[in-house]
This record gives C-alpha cells, sequence and structure tokens, in this order.
C-alpha cells in the first residue's frame, strides 16, 4: 500500500512519489514517468483556452447525474472523477469520440475517461479471448458517455481493490496526507504518466467544478455581448 513520505514540519506531498514506490507500481501496474516537459507545456497550455474549458464545463454538467450517483453508489469521491473527467475531455483528440474512428482501430482509448477495451477485461466485463464483433461493442459501449462514467467509476473500485485500500472509505484529499496520496496513486495509476496526479489534485480544487458538482454554474457570456 502507498503511504505519505514524511518531511520534518512539512505536510508531505502526496504527488512524491519514492523510487521505491515508482518501482512497486511500475512493476504492478506498468505505469511510468511524466510526459516530456514539452508536452506538459502543451497541456497547460490548453488548459488556457477559456472557449474550450467552457466547453469541456457543459459536457461535464450533462454527465453530473451519472458522476455523483456512481461515486455515491461505490464510495469513490466524485471530485476524483469529476477532475479526471476534466482532464480527458479537455486533452481529448478531434475526432476520435466518432464511431468510425473507434471501430478504425486507430485509437486506443475512448470516451469522456479515455478508457480502453482492455478495462473492461480487467472488470470482468469483457472475455480476455474476445472475438473482433464483441471488440466492436465494447467500443462502442466505451463511446456512450454515461456507461463510460460508470467504467471509469468501476476502474477506481478495481484499483482502490488492487492497492489494499477500504472500499467503504470515500478518500478525501483534505482529510489526511495518507488519503490524499492514495489518491494521487489512482490518480497516476488511471493515466500512467508521473504528472498526471498533480493536474488531477489541482482540478479537485477548482472552485468552478466543486460549483459544477455541487452547485449551480453560472453561464460565461463574452464582454463583446
Amino acid at each position: 500500500m502507498i503511504t505519505p513520505s514524511t518531511s520534518e514540519g512539512l505536510r508531505p506531498d502526496p504527488v512524491d512519489f519514492t523510487p521505491e514506490e515508482l518501482r512497486e507500481l511500475n512493476r504492478r501496474f506498468g505505469v511510468h514517468g511524466p510526459q516530456p516537459r514539452l508536452a506538459q507545456l502543451f497541456t497547460e497550455g490548453i488548459d488556457q483556452l477559456q472557449p474550450l474549458r467552457s466547453h469541456t464545463l457543459g459536457r461535464l454538467e450533462e454527465l453530473r447525474p451519472v458522476i455523483l450517483s456512481e461515486s455515491r453508489r461505490h464510495h469513490i469521491n466524485p471530485m476524483l472523477v469529476t477532475a479526471v473527467l476534466f482532464d480527458e475531455l479537455q486533452h481529448a483528440k478531434p475526432g476520435e469520440d466518432l464511431p468510425l474512428a473507434a471501430r478504425s482501430g486507430l485509437f486506443h482509448t475512448h470516451g469522456p475517461a479515455q478508457l480502453s477495451v482492455g478495462e473492461l477485461v480487467k472488470q470482468g466485463l469483457l472475455p480476455a479471448n474476445a472475438t473482433p464483433e464483441q471488440i466492436d461493442e465494447a467500443r462502442m459501449e466505451l463511446l456512450d458517455p454515461d456507461r463510460n462514467v460508470r467504467l471509469l467509476v468501476g476502474k477506481f473500485v478495481r484499483l482502490k481493490q488492487a492497492l489494499g485500500l477500504s472500499g467503504n472509505a470515500l478518500l478525501m484529499a483534505s482529510t489526511s496526507p495518507a488519503e490524499a496520496k492514495a489518491i494521487a496513486t489512482l490518480a497516476y495509476l488511471h493515466n500512467g504518466k508521473l504528472d498526471y496526479p498533480g493536474r488531477v489534485l489541482r482540478y479537485m480544487q477548482d472552485p468552478e467544478l466543486h460549483a459544477l458538482l455541487y452547485g449551480t454554474r453560472k453561464p460565461i457570456t463574452s464582454p463583446l455581448i
């Protein structure tokens, strides 16, 4: 189980994984280091585009009911689910949500949470030796937004079990360093890139995402209107 490293007089940084932890996570889950710095800068630049952000928030608003219901049912922090969806939707590739593109096999991950057919196998929803027809059907299943969110929550349930975390623990980053580290680890295992958990934890503190999930989001209007 991942535990937070300690620094005298300081709250441990949940994204500060020790070399031993990284080796163990890589051995068990196949994760790796951060994306190249240039790619990180490109990602940060995309996050500054207000029209894209507004579009992403609009899509999240549509997914809000299933995020809340599935998170509550499986004891998963809904802000973690929302933050992951926000990141994946923000950085989605053009055209990848089209059925024709999914069927072509050009993209390996699909839907709002960018899940692969392999996740269905890991959740026991698709046989490991699936036929081409079953794989094609699974790809279409991943394109269904509500179904995709349910599978994302299921993925976090699966990863919590693999890490030895309590199934009833909601995990709150503000509650304890250990829970913050657990959330960072779940985010890391979802994406596989070492710089990803820091972004997700920042998104989890985003006031507009909190308002979208728990309150009412006011529409953003252009100052020219």
